[in-house]
């Protein structure tokens, strides 16, 4: 203030710059803002507090031009809009509501689907061994916090957040080392249990899962879904001593929703009622859909669209404002559709395979082929995991200036092994290092696509033999067989800017931290964080169980005893016959006939056939002979 009382220009400024970055810092707050235990935490102090400690970073002046760009974007749909409400829509109308009416043709409402989600996972295991802690505020992880209990979240504290943010939202926070063998055994635990539920259960990530119960409750005709997940939470809770949350829907989509109206250790029904799902979503926001974050939320808020029941009123819009895809899927949303088909994670259609480490500033063309080098072998071992090759590379960085860039190249064979990786993507790094003088990264990752299996054939199935008897205990233990991610954007850890973390990570020796002293959420899909998805757990026999094989009359060759599959085969078997008899007749008929006298020459042939075993049949009296020419 002036000594007049009038304002100061300088105070004007800051007031005007606050105002502009009011939207910065809401996007600062992070994907994992919707986290259970943050409905009674002040979110405009925790954003403050974030806002302050990242300004004049790097990460933030990335943030902030992003935020701009999203501004600036979200001023042209506004302009758009603005121009199309002059217009006439009715053919758009129309073309929405025949989307709707075809969706709702869709709609599925006969399975029972559930989405399983542990509480506070990693701070749930540590409590075990740590029980002074339970009435105490604390969290999993270094620099990077990845789980806190819900003491915590009171303060505002939640996963992806920095550990010293963390700190100056509550100073009596007490940070765990992470500890995946825990992790991992825990989550064998329960994946044991949900088994007996759903032996084809779809697993999300290490302490997540869905699962189609519709089978289990008609076979247990006195219990509805709600007591069903109701026993198995409890068993749950008996054989592991964690605590699991879950949502009962018609479909994945509603059951990932509900799994997180009831937390900590509860349940939410959704009736499996067309007018109790609409209702449902109608008054719900769109950031609880799952795929729907922090940018898509601020562009359907711009517009007017607050919650999903908005969408309706927008329908007209929506196709040329965000395109077709999004079009679509805010149409889904609005319906309440998902998809019912629950299935083992690793039976999923792989389209890539990639591995990406975040790491300190550095440049210099030496450190970069080095860390190139270290990221090709890490993806050979992922490849061969997978059992696969691909054709495409595609190479990313990160900048010093968090810029981030992808290239491409189509190989000319499809690559797997480490030394082919790294000749494939040296060229690729060499012209950036051309077009970017004095190149400096912080993040470097490979990802091949365009996959080939190189999974060995079943070569005795395919003649028709029976198959080998496997080795008892081979490939039925958990964790063998490839490991697979599934990722979503707004699930995933936040990744918190490393130069941030630099003057606030304690390093016991000074030197840089390799690879593997990075945080969980930055590190390699190799590395173990959480996102692996191991097969299903498989329940072990006391005795093997001699299966039973059919000889087909035919071919000799065993087959399974289906009758099916075996009346078919037998078909097979009976046409192949005739093709090979008409086959041999054929040849018959169209022999020479034997001249009348003999001479040395055809007795000699004759001989030679006998010798040979091959015994040569009259034709048949009954074809006449074609002549040609």
């Amino acid at each position: 203030m002036t000594s007049e009382g009038q304002p100061d220009a300088n105070d004007a400024s800051e007031g005007e710059t606050a105002q502009d970055h009011s939207s910065l810092k809401y996007s600062l707050l992070g994907p994992s803002l919707t986290k259970a235990g943050q409905d009674s935490v002040d979110q405009s102090k925790v954003s403050e507090i974030i806002y302050n400690a990242s300004k004049g970073s790097k990460y933030f002046n990335r943030e902030e031009a992003r935020d701009k760009s999203l501004t600036a974007k979200i001023e042209q749909i506004l302009t758009k809009k603005q121009r199309l409400e002059k217009l006439d829509l009715s053919q758009d109308l129309r073309a929405a509501d025949n989307l709707i009416a075809q969706l709702e043709s869709e709609r599925d409402l006969t399975q029972h689907i559930i989405h399983m989600d542990c509480d506070a996972f990693y701070a749930a295991v540590e409590l075990l061994d740590r029980p002074e802690l339970k009435d105490l505020p604390f969290a999993v992880g270094g620099g990077v916090l990845t789980t806190c209990n819900y003491v915590a979240r009171k303060f505002g504290c939640r996963s992806g957040m920095a550990g010293f943010v963390a700190k100056k939202l509550c100073p009596e926070l007490v940070l765990l080392p992470l500890n995946f063998d825990k992790y991992n055994a825990k989550a064998a635990e329960v994946r044991e249990i949900l088994a007996d539920y759903d032996a084809r259960f779809e697993s999300a990530s290490i302490d997540e899962a869905f699962l189609n119960i519709t089978e289990y409750c008609a076979n247990h005709e006195d219990m509805d879904p709600a007591d069903v997940v109701n026993q198995m939470r409890n068993e749950i809770h008996d054989k592991t001593h964690i605590t699991v949350s879950a949502g009962i829907a018609a479909n994945a989509r509603l059951a990932k929703i509900c799994s997180n109206l009831n937390k900590p250790n509860g349940q939410f029904v959704l009736p499996r009622e067309r007018a109790a799902i609409m209702a449902f979503m109608h008054d719900l926001p769109p950031r609880k859909v799952n795929g729907v974050g922090r940018v898509l939320e601020r562009e359907l808020a711009s517009i007017g669209i607050k919650t999903c029941g908005d969408i309706y009123t927008q329908r007209q819009y929506l196709r040329k404002l965000f395109g077709e895809k999004t079009y679509e899927f805010l149409i889904r949303c609005y319906l309440g559709l998902g998809r019912t088909n629950v299935q083992p994670a690793e039976e999923y259609e792989r389209k890539s395979v990639g591995t990406e480490s975040t790491f300190r500033e550095m440049g210099g063309p030496l450190q970069s082929r080095e860390k190139l080098r270290w990221t090709a072998d890490e993806l050979e071992k992922d490849m061969r995991r997978a059992q696969c090759k691909g054709r495409t590379l595609c190479l990313k960085i990160k900048l010093h200036t968090f810029e981030v860039l992808t290239r491409q190249v189509i190989a000319p064979k499809p690559l797997f092994l480490a030394d082919d990786l790294y000749n494939c993507a040296l060229p690729i790094l060499a012209k950036l290092e051309q077009e970017i003088p004095d190149l400096k990264l912080r993040l470097m990752g490979l990802r091949c696509t365009h996959l080939v299996s190189t999974k060995k054939p079943d070569t005795r199935a395919f003649f028709g033999l029976r198959p080998l008897r496997a080795e008892s205990g081979a490939s039925t233990e958990q964790g063998s067989g490839p490991k697979m991610m599934l990722t979503n954007s707004e699930d995933e850890w936040e990744r918190w800017p490393e130069e941030i973390l630099e003057d606030h990570r304690p390093s016991a020796d000074g030197s840089e931290p390799g690879p593997e002293a990075l945080s969980p959420c930055e590190g390699s899909p190799f590395r173990r964080h959480g996102k692996e998805v191991l097969p299903n757990p498989r329940r072990e026999q006391s005795a093997p169980v001699e299966e039973d094989w059919w000889d087909c009359p035919i071919c000799g060759r065993p087959q399974a005893a289906d009758e099916r599959n075996f009346n078919g085969h037998i078909d097979l078997c009976l046409s192949r016959k005739a093709i090979r008899d008409t086959v041999q007749q054929d040849a018959v008929v169209h022999a020479p006939r034997a001249s009348i006298g003999t001479t040395p020459e055809t007795r000699k042939a004759k001989d030679t056939s006998k010798k040979r075993g091959r015994s040569v049949a009259a034709a048949d009296p009954r074809q006449k002979k074609l002549c040609f020419g």
